[in-house]
Formats: C-alpha cells, structure tokens, sequence
C-alpha cells in the first residue's frame, strides 16, 4: 500500500511537470489535425453531395448563347466607335488568315459588315487565360451571331423563342392622347398600329380630355421580357361622345381594319403624315412668316414633332420628286392619282429607296422629321394639290373605302361581336383568332421596346 501511494504521488508530480504538460498539449493538437479537420472536409463533401439533384441540374444547365457556363468563360462588351471585327479580333490575338477566312464564310450568312456601334457582343473561350473560341454578336433582342474562330470557321444565326399573348389596355385622357399612353406603358409601336387603324376616322390631334381608349393586341416576348408589341386585334376609341372601332379581319376578299358596319376604317388620304406630334402652323393665305418677317399665303400645314419621326406617305402613290431645294430644303412629292398630290418638306432625310419613280404603299415612310431649308425647328410642312391647286386638307372630303362584299359581312359580324364583346368586358381570357394573323415585322422597325 505505502508503495502504491508512492507511485501514485511520483506519477502525479510527473504529470505537473512543465515538460510533460507541453508533451500532453501536443498530442492534443495533433488528434484535433487529425480528426476534427478531417471531419471538416467530410462534412463540406456531405453538404455538395446532399444539393437536391434538381438544384444540381439548374446548376449544370446555366447556358447563355448555348454555352455551357460551367465549360466557358464569357467576356461582354459593347462595338464602339470606329471598332469593327477584325480590330475586336486582332486584339484578342487571333491571326489575319483566321479573320479573312470567317469573313468570307459569313458572307451568305451575316456578313462582319453589319456590325453596327453600340450593339452587344461576346467573347466565349474555353479557356480563361486562352484565345477565345466564338464571338457572339446581338444585332437586335430577338437573335444573335455565333463566329466560330479557329481552322475551320463557322456562322450562325441562332433566333431566341418568342413568346406570344395576347393581352388588353385601356386608358383616359387628361392632358395628351401621348401621356395617356406613355403612362400605361404603352410605346410608339402600338400608337403607331392604332392611328394607322382608326387615323382615316379620328383627327389625333383634336383629342381631349375625356377621351378614352380601349386595346387589345399581341405582346412579344423573350425570356418573360416584352420585346415589343405584334398585330393590333381591335381597338376602341372614344372622341368627344363619338365611338368609333377598328377590328383586324381577313376572311374571303377583305383584309384589314374594318368599322362595326364593315367598312373599311382606312380611308384613301390619312388624316396627318406624322404619328406623333400637333399642329404649329395653318394652312393661310395671308400668314406672317417666322423667318422672313412678311405676310404672304403658307399654303400647307406644319406639324410640329420630335427631330427624326418617321413621315408617312398619306396615300399610295409615285414619288414625283426628291431633292433638297430652297426654302423647302429636303422634300418628297407624291402623284397619287390624277387629281391628288401631296409634298412633304424639311426632312433630315430620306426613307430607304425613296427617289423619283418609286412606288410607294399608304403609311410608308419616306422621310424623316428635320429642319431644313427655312425652318424655325424640326417640323413636316404637309401641302396637298387638288386638280393643280393647293387647299386645306383638312377640309377635305375623301371618299369612303368599297363596302365589304355581302358574302363576307354575315361572317364578319359574328367575328366583330366576339371582339367588341372582350373591348367591354376589359379581358382577352379565352379569345381564339380565327385566321392566322399576319407575322409583323414591327420587332424589327420599332424603337420604342427594342433593347439594343
């Protein structure tokens, strides 16, 4: 006994040895490397392994242009000024041989002449710190360019999925029929539609407070993000207590926007050849004139709108004359018929291929708001000819559109009652079309949706 209780105190005093302590401490520190970090990385493994295998997926699918994001890098970027594709590839250090030969290989497809300053582009490699393998191009929001570089180039369009609903508006004028519209959302492109449909009926720049207009119209859209509007279905507007509609209808001979009796809502000469704007100037025979400072006729009527609005041909007609001439500066004039002519001064400039001797549709551009020759600012002096004579357009009585043929009304009204029956009740739930609308290219010429 005593000799255990010895051993006991030597063991004990051992253990409060400084030395011993620091050997203890040690070995705890080793077994904590060995076990506790160790578990560490056991657990961090567990928690990759234990991601539900659909999250995994969405991980593994993230593409954009069809890459891969966990397989390439993506570098972005907007063309510049000045920049073009040989530059933008030279930098990147791909050679001369390569440019040459993708440039000839994207002749027939899109050629590298195309690429215009501020549109997007990409620069795809499947290497980081590598060359880049593509350069992705977006020319518009609804498709992109893929350059393959390398030995063997390749070029592609790739078109996104649009998606196409159909949907209703409404709104009520306070001030303008613009702010009205601007404050629902509602852009140029869609304005544009509904003068075109219901301009021959409603003068747009009489509108006042107390109107109100009713829509139903397609939307596009791409990954949930509305591009721009499609066709116009029908439309609704009310105009000092007047109502008038136009409908979309195609059936046998007919094909356009037609009223509730089945008339044409397009009459021969449209109202303004500007969509957006009002009218600064009076057709006059006796006008003081801004620039000269003297009275004399102003033989036309000014509308006032934002520098570079489209103008549009009133009628279909042939372009008599394009130039820039005088006071006129740059004009068109149109021979529509025997009796009629139109003339349309101080454009910045013209529409494509507008010149003498081309034939032009109703509502086609053929110009662009400006202020050249004598002008105070950007403005379309519009003047009108009758039998050689200048008069008052706005004067005028224009004759009414052909009827509807007898044998397509009875199937109009039928179509025309579902359509002003959705304009009332506010909804376009469970509204089928029943023709195929035409595929409109307002995507492609609008400004008002379209990201660049």
């Amino acid at each position: 006994m005593n000799i255990s209780h010895r051993q006991d105190q030597k063991n004990l005093v051992s253990t409060t040895n400084p030395k011993y302590s620091l050997f203890l401490l040690l070995c705890f520190g080793l077994l904590s490397l060995l076990f506790l970090i160790p578990g560490r990385f056991n657990h961090s493994e567990q928690s990759a392994s234990t991601v539900p295998n659909q999250d995994k997926q969405c991980l593994e699918s993230i593409t954009k242009f069809g890459f891969d994001l966990s397989m390439f890098h993506i570098e972005e970027g907007k063309i510049l000024r000045n920049d073009y594709l040989g530059k933008l590839l030279t930098g990147c250090g791909i050679n001369q041989q390569c440019i040459s030969s993708l440039a000839d290989k994207a002749k027939n497809v899109f050629s590298v002449t195309k690429i215009q300053p501020g549109k997007k582009y990409a620069f795809v490699s499947a290497d980081s710190c590598g060359k880049p393998n593509y350069f992705v191009y977006e020319p518009n929001a609804w498709s992109y360019i893929v350059y393959k570089l390398g030995d063997h180039p390749e070029v592609s369009v790739v078109n996104r999925p649009i998606k196409t609903e159909i949907v209703f508006e409404e709104g009520h004028i306070t001030s303008s029929l613009w702010d009205a519209m601007s404050d629902k959302g509602i852009t140029l492109p869609l304005i544009s539609l509904m003068e075109n449909a219901l301009g021959s009926q409603i003068d747009f720049y009489h509108v006042q407070q107390g109107d109100s207009f009713r829509l139903i119209y397609e939307t596009k859209s791409i990954n949930d993000e509305i591009v721009n509007v499609g066709n116009l279905i029908g439309a609704y507007f009310k105009n000092e207590s007047k109502e008038y509609y136009a409908i979309y209808y195609e059936g046998g001979k007919q094909k356009g926007y037609y009223d509730l009796k089945g008339s044409a809502t397009k009459k021969s000469f449209l109202k303004s050849p500007v969509e957006i704007g009002y009218i600064s100037s009076r057709y006059s025979l006796n006008r003081m004139h801004p620039i000269l400072k003297y009275r004399r006729p102003h033989l036309g009527t000014d509308y006032a709108a934002r520098y570079g609005a489209p103008i549009r041909a009133v009628a279909a007609g042939t372009i008599e004359d394009a130039q820039k001439r005088g006071g006129n500066g740059l004009y068109v004039k149109i021979r529509h018929d025997k009796t009629y002519e139109t003339q349309y001064l101080h454009m910045s400039k013209l529409g494509a291929g507008i010149h003498a001797g081309t034939r032009v549709s109703q509502g086609q551009t053929i110009g662009y708001v400006g202020s050249s020759g004598l002008s105070t600012g950007p403005h379309c002096c519009f003047r009108f000819w009758k039998n050689g004579k200048q008069v008052n357009h706005l004067k005028e009585n224009f004759p009414d559109p052909e009827p509807m043929a007898k044998e397509d009304i009875t199937k109009y009204f039928q179509y025309r009652d579902v359509i002003v029956d959705h304009l009332k009740k506010g909804e376009t739930e469970a509204l089928s079309i029943p023709f195929e609308l035409p595929s409109s290219d307002s995507c492609k010429n609008a400004q008002g949706l379209i990201r660049s």
